[in-house]
């Protein structure tokens, strides 16, 4: 714990005093009452004393004073508080393999719906943004508080060729992190650009210098999150291994969700066809590097049944705060109890 106005905590000085106080005043009172002559008489007709009653309600209004002496040094502590600042970013898979019905009525609608329910259920205070992914991806909400736009933006969704898995993660931590000069594009571009290069190896052209920054452990920051919804299968785009560990590296926990099945099924489109299958062990091992959370949505119903459990996994966080207020609440209680059970037992308040 740690305290804005330090130099009041000089004040608790005060409590030894009032300590010495309450025995000087006792005392005082016990050497008043040897005065009576007949004082054994007087104990006889009271029967038994209050004994260590008399002092609790003191006791209790010490408490409530040092209480109120912590509290006007406005202490700082760390607990568990709904996050004011708390940035959720949807990645959503509009590829071709999401027109696949193995999901009813098929895994681009139940993800819709899984989505706009999940946005229905947060705080209004949690901030969303939303990141759309096939051949590449792109922004197609930033950051914002508005429910409505949101959801306009989710019902806008078009279906396109393949699936950038790595991409979407990219440009979801580009969003998160907009002074850092994540580029998808020279990510991109600058080593896939000739068709004939080996994979992997980096085309000469001249990039764009990033701000630096210092990795932090995985899972650490914990303003934001990105939840990615996909069947798996990347197909294009910055490898997924190398965005995973951009995303890590930053501490931002990627949760992703699984949609369709492991079986997969046949689609067709403008005369192709092929199995498009859910691509578990890809997903897990985002969440698992990132200290995210793999959730597996076989049906429409389970989908939304994820998005209920992020809902509540997410909103909640440790944050340093204020709490002078809680210590005048424990305060003021003491003081009512101090002064109930005085009327209580003697019959007067304090």
């Amino acid at each position: 714990m740690s305290f804005l106005w330090p130099q009041l905590l000089w004040l608790l000085l005060i409590l030894p005093l009032l300590v010495l106080l309450y025995w000087w005043l006792l005392r005082r009172r016990r050497q008043t009452a040897l005065r009576f002559a007949s004082l054994s008489i007087v104990r006889e007709a009271m029967g038994k004393g209050p004994g260590w009653r008399r002092h609790v309600p003191p006791v209790l209004l010490l408490f409530a004073f040092a209480a109120m002496l912590l509290a006007s040094a406005r202490p700082m502590a760390t607990i568990l508080l709904p996050s004011t600042q708390q940035t959720i970013i949807l990645a959503m898979d509009v590829s071709g393999s999401m027109r696949a019905t193995d999901v009813e009525p098929n895994r681009l609608v139940a993800s819709q719906n899984a989505a706009k329910a999940f946005l229905a259920e947060l705080p209004r205070h949690v901030r969303v943004g939303i990141v759309a992914f096939a051949g590449t991806a792109q922004v197609v909400q930033p950051i914002t508080l508005s429910r409505e736009d949101l959801v306009t933006a989710i019902d806008k969704f078009q279906l396109q060729r393949a699936t950038a898995i790595g991409s979407a993660i990219v440009v979801a931590l580009s969003e998160l992190f907009p002074d850092q000069g994540i580029d998808l594009g020279n990510m991109t571009f600058g080593r896939h650009n000739d068709p004939f290069a080996p994979q992997g190896r980096a085309i000469d052209q001249p990039q764009t210098e990033k701000k630096a920054f210092e990795p932090v452990p995985p899972g650490s920051y914990t303003s934001a999150a990105i939840i990615l919804l996909t069947d798996g299968q990347r197909t294009t785009g910055v490898d997924t291994e190398e965005a995973t560990k951009m995303a890590a590296d930053r501490g931002v926990r990627v949760y992703t969700v699984g949609v369709g099945t492991v079986s997969g099924e046949v689609i067709g489109f403008e005369g192709w066809s092929m199995r498009v299958r859910l691509d578990e062990d890809t997903l897990k091992e985002v969440a698992r590097t990132t200290q995210g959370e793999y959730f597996y949505a076989g049906t429409a119903e389970n989908l939304k049944k994820v998005y209920e459990t992020l809902s509540t996994r997410l909103t909640v966080e440790k944050k340093e705060t204020e709490i002078s207020g809680l210590l005048a609440l424990v305060a003021a209680l003491l003081v009512l109890l101090a002064s109930g059970l005085s009327l209580y037992w003697f019959n007067r308040v304090l």
